[in-house]
């Protein structure tokens, strides 16, 4: 099989890339596009979890495969066969049996793809990751093409090089991708978080994220005023720079007749709520956060909902604040309100490290 310099087969103008997100697909596909090969993007990853979590990661591959005109094609996601595949191995290290075994399991159907749609050369998008072993990604991708046979051929190819890496990062910024920071399988999240790690994580999206914040804070709004529309008293929170923009809710709140109280902080671990009627209620309090200076608000029985401001939010509601605990303390008090988690999409993680004293949330809207 004849190949140019970078690892092209010579008699290649398809490939079926499996794709197991958009940021380290972007540029992969450009190059092959530039390159005179029509890539067939092939989502099929039932590894990553929960389901939030796939859901985010596909959307944001189909939205780069619809901005380009390129094919894409959803497989089903079943993370039941996907967890009997690795069966016995859920404690192995990563680059270990199971990561193996989990490439195996998806170039496999993604050979099978290949061979139904009558493309000869499958990739996958697995070999531009750091983390990853390139040994185990192409025994894999071999195992695949023995398996299925039927004149269809494993690319396997070293993605991170010729530049690739560094052309990855900056479409990165420029569609502004939700991007993860760990595999997608409950085993690698759970061996690779912890609290101090997660917020560190979640800074850097956020950097990363950064010019693409006022439209989510705007799209996380409107969903919150569906949400709130027969609520009458509402725990709001002024936010910080980057944590999702409420403000213009908590206004739209106020005309709509109902009542906002926002938290106070008042000693070293605890706060207090206040009355919230306009911006002229606020003044800078700890830690340099503008706070409300408005009546003292006790009648906790009648607030309808609270909403809650968090560093990282999982499917199980669990919440990770930024390490002082007021929300936790207070909400431990009064554990009957309802309690929203709002947070920006990719602040949706597979999960939060808890301890006993973390308050779970309802609900989290992003």
């Amino acid at each position: 099989m004849p190949k140019n310099a970078f690892g092209k087969p010579a008699d290649c103008d398809r490939v079926l890339l499996h794709a197991c997100c958009a940021p380290c697909s972007s540029a992969i596909v450009e190059w092959l596009i530039a390159n005179g090969v029509r890539p067939t993007i092939y989502y099929y990853n039932p590894n990553i979890w929960p389901r939030e979590e796939y859901e985010i990661r596909k959307e944001e591959s189909k939205r780069h495969a619809v901005s380009l005109g390129i094919e894409w094609i959803d497989d089903d996601y079943n993370h039941e066969v996907w967890r009997t595949s690795v069966c016995g191995l859920e404690n192995e290290p990563e680059r270990g049996r199971r990561c193996e075994q989990c490439f195996t399991l998806r170039l496999t159907a993604a050979a099978r793809k290949a061979h139904e749609l009558g493309i000869r050369y499958f990739a996958t998008t697995l070999a531009s990751s750091r983390w990853k072993s390139l040994e185990q990604i192409e025994r894999a991708g071999l195992a695949a093409e023995q398996a299925v046979g039927n004149n269809v051929t494993f690319w396997a190819q070293n993605w991170r090089k010729g530049g690739l890496q560094e052309r990855r990062n900056q479409l990165l910024k420029e569609y502004g991708f939700y991007n993860q920071q760990y595999c997608g399988c409950e085993f690698s999240a759970r061996q690779a978080l912890t609290k101090p790690v997660l917020r560190q994580q979640m800074r850097e999206a956020k950097h990363q994220h950064q010019e693409l914040l006022p439209v989510m804070s705007a799209n996380i709004v409107e969903q919150l005023k569906n949400k709130l529309a027969d609520s009458h008293t509402i725990m709001a929170y002024w936010p910080l720079p980057d944590e999702v923009d409420i403000r213009l809710l908590i206004n739209w709140l106020v005309e709509q007749g109902k009542h906002v109280v926002l938290p106070k902080v008042t000693g070293d671990e605890t706060m207090e709520l206040r009355r919230y009627v306009s911006q002229e209620d606020l003044m800078e309090g700890a830690f340099h956060i503008l706070e409300p200076n408005g009546e003292l608000f006790t009648d906790y029985d009648i607030v309808d909902v609270a909403l809650v401001p968090g560093m990282a939010f999982d499917a199980a509601g669990h919440r990770l604040g930024r390490g002082r605990g007021y929300y936790d303390r207070f909400l431990a008090a009064h554990p009957y309100l309802k309690k929203i988690g709002v947070c920006f999409p990719f602040q949706r993680v597979a999960e939060v490290p808890t301890e006993g004293h973390d308050i779970c949330m309802n609900e989290v809207c992003s």
